[in-house]
């Protein structure tokens, strides 16, 4: 028997005059009934999932996301979509429809991973400890490419320049 995993975020931020403008993300996805058994698995699925959804919520928050259709026109005040966190496919058209912010960040290119990969290993750093650490996730291959970047620059630092 499948089970679901839910994961969902909200976030409110200021803006000048008192007002405020919010988003929210909901997903949900289908796991195979097997990960229950192997807690490390699951864990990384739902780092993942999550890492996704932050992702997601902060490019939404910051004028990044696909969800124009989603603003009042003219009034600044952002409609709200019917929250579709029960469906079980977040892959399905009504998920997709239910916030258009769930999108998958940009990845890391061929060569930033090349780049990073090298880098540690000059380093002598154990890259999977991290990964984790800094960015919770467990394979490089999942570094969006702003994270990708944002580590460069952190091993450019600590390796002097």
């Amino acid at each position: 028997m499948p089970m679901t995993l839910n994961v969902g975020l909200s976030r409110k931020v200021g803006e000048a005059n008192y007002s405020s403008r919010g988003a929210s993300v909901n997903v949900a996805m289908e796991l195979e009934s097997s990960l229950a058994l192997d807690t490390p698995r699951l864990r990384e699925r739902i780092r993942r999932l999550f890492a996704v959804v932050r992702a997601s919520l902060a490019e939404e928050l910051n004028g990044q996301g696909n969800a124009r259709s989603n603003r009042g026109e003219g009034t600044g005040k952002r409609t709200s979509a019917p929250d579709h966190s029960a469906d079980q496919h977040p892959t399905s058209d009504t998920a997709q429809h239910a916030h258009a912010a769930v999108t998958c960040p940009r990845p890391a290119t061929v060569s930033q991973i090349g780049v990073i990969h090298a880098m540690a290993r000059k380093q002598r750093l154990d890259l999977p400890t991290v990964l984790q650490d800094r960015f919770h996730i467990a394979r490089i291959e999942d570094l969006s490419i702003k994270q990708a970047s944002e580590l460069i620059d952190t091993l450019k630092t600590s390796n002097g320049g």
